[in-house]
């Protein structure tokens, strides 16, 4: 992409007076996205230098010739993905780039190394045992790239400087919602990420996906309402459903997402969705679909239950607005999640309500204390406050889609034709079939090789003999070298020479 750029500076600081990127009204890509990812292609090969100025958004908009929104957007998903930061006055600041690891050795942080070297002689023998497997599990995260060091500043400074002077905020029940200041960077956050334009006294907080839905079906009586399932769909709310004895219909998925005829055609009031990732066949629901789809709602005067949990990871594709940020007629209930992203350990889900039931939940969780520490509240807003979670999500982003390439690229080197991989290029796990192989098969020949993996099947309502055939293969708890050699030994175990 052929280009110029003018930089002047002002003491040490570097003002980026232009930007000239070619863009291209004929392409697919919409402007802000082009001109998103032209900046943030520069800035990660250096030609925009760290702690530099970008432009004002109406002198780039002027100089470009568009409009202020297309400019508002792309620094936008800069911004929430840490490649800037804003600051009052003082415009978007360019962040360093930190440099990624490669090596094996490399990929584990001195703080991880230093508390592997204090542990126990029995708790070092039981982590070697387990660095011997290849444990392919749907959920792991990358916990050798956490920051830990920042996230124990975060949390001394919750229970030192936060507790004594707000004690009941921090260290009794805190407030029935969740963190107002957590609830806040929230709201700005999904506004940056997913287009969710909402208030903080919308969301609330609670402890994971399955505890949102419990609560709905409770607080809004939506258990008295018929229910539409994607066909196959998450197990996880499938069950809270089932358990709470729900009238479910299982919608089929067609290669763009939920069959909106089907769902059109069934008498269900409330559909729970998975729209910009498909659980668990990895499908992105296109824009004309998620448009119906709403359609459905006003017209049904029901609900949507929009599951987006793990909408930060996205490799190569291009952003699409969550089915919240579409929703003109207040139909949709958003549930979004910091266990892929931060941590699962932390049990932290939020819930953004249509602004119509926020009485509603007010007075039904009066009953309810929140679900969620206060104290790790108070610690992930002020990791959030910090500027920690964009940096993390951006670097993060970039480490699941180097393993899922990893992933990728062994497979077709060791299995090639063979097998079928199923799942779009995103999230944090893929699906694999060997076609006329079953899924226990191929398990059990993995654990004799020492790989660890899951069916898939439990995610259909009626799995059918295809249904059965997939292993569900998460990526983000191994790094490449384990990746490749992990599919490797697969690889010799289903197809022995």
């Amino acid at each position: 992409m052929k280009s110029d750029r003018n930089v002047s500076y002002k003491g040490d600081r570097k003002l980026i007076v232009s930007i000239t990127p070619h863009l291209d009204k004929k392409l697919d890509d919409p402007l802000y996205v082009q001109l998103y990812r032209y900046i943030r292609e520069s800035v990660e090969s250096g030609k925009l230098p760290s702690g530099g100025k970008l432009p004002a958004i109406r002198a780039l908009a002027q100089h470009l010739s568009i409009s202020k929104n297309t400019v508002e957007a792309a620094y936008g998903q800069l911004l929430a993905e840490g490649y800037v930061e804003s600051r009052e006055r003082g415009g978007y600041l360019i962040q360093p780039i930190e440099e990624l690891w490669h090596s094996p050795a490399a990929a584990v942080s001195e703080t991880s190394l230093s508390l592997l070297n204090k542990q126990p002689y029995g708790s070092s023998l039981i982590q070697r045992e387990k660095a011997q497997r290849y444990e392919f599990r749907y959920g792991d995260i990358a916990f050798d790239r956490f920051p830990l060091d920042l996230w124990k500043s975060c949390l001394s400074q919750a229970i030192t400087e936060y507790a004594p002077s707000a004690p009941f905020d921090i260290l009794g029940y805190g407030d029935r919602f969740g963190h107002p200041g957590l609830r806040q960077a929230l709201a700005e956050y999904v506004y940056q990420s997913r287009g969710v334009s909402c208030a903080a006294d919308q969301i609330f907080i609670c402890a994971g996906t399955q505890y949102a839905v419990s609560m709905l079906l409770q607080a809004m009586e939506l258990r008295r309402l018929p229910f539409a399932m994607e066909e196959p769909g998450y197990n996880g709310v499938r069950t809270v459903l089932s358990g709470m004895d729900c009238n479910v219909t299982s919608i089929a998925i067609r290669e763009d997402g939920i069959d909106v005829a089907e769902l059109e055609q069934s008498d269900a009031a409330v559909a729970y969705v998975t729209p910009s990732h498909q659980f668990p066949l990895g499908m992105v629901m296109p824009i004309e679909k998620r448009l119906r789809l709403l359609k459905w709602a006003s017209g049904k005067d029901g609900l949507i239950l929009e599951d987006d949990y793990d909408s930060e990871f996205r490799y190569g594709s291009r952003p699409i607005p969550s089915l919240k940020a579409l929703d003109a007629d207040d139909r949709v209930i958003y549930m979004g999640t910091l266990s892929k992203a931060f941590l699962p350990g932390v049990r932290l889900s939020y819930v953004i309500m249509p602004r119509g039931f926020i009485p509603l939940m007010r007075d039904k969780l009066e009953a309810y204390s929140c679900s969620v520490s206060p104290m790790l509240q108070q610690a992930v807003w002020l990791f959030m406050k910090q500027g920690h979670y964009g940096r993390h999500v951006r670097r993060m982003r970039r480490v699941y889609h180097a393993r899922y390439r990893a992933l990728t690229e062994a497979i077709r080197q060791y299995m090639g034709d063979r097998v079928e991989i199923v799942g779009d290029s995103s999230g944090m796990h893929v699906l694999l079939r060997v076609p006329g192989r079953s899924a226990d098969e191929l398990i059990r020949l993995g654990e004799e090789r020492g790989c660890l993996l899951f069916a898939a099947a439990k995610h259909w309502n009626e799995p059918n003999e295809e249904a059965r055939q997939f292993v569900m293969l998460g990526f983000g708890g191994m790094d490449e070298e384990k990746l490749t050699e992990g599919v490797r030994k697969l690889a010799q175990a289903w197809f022995p020479a």
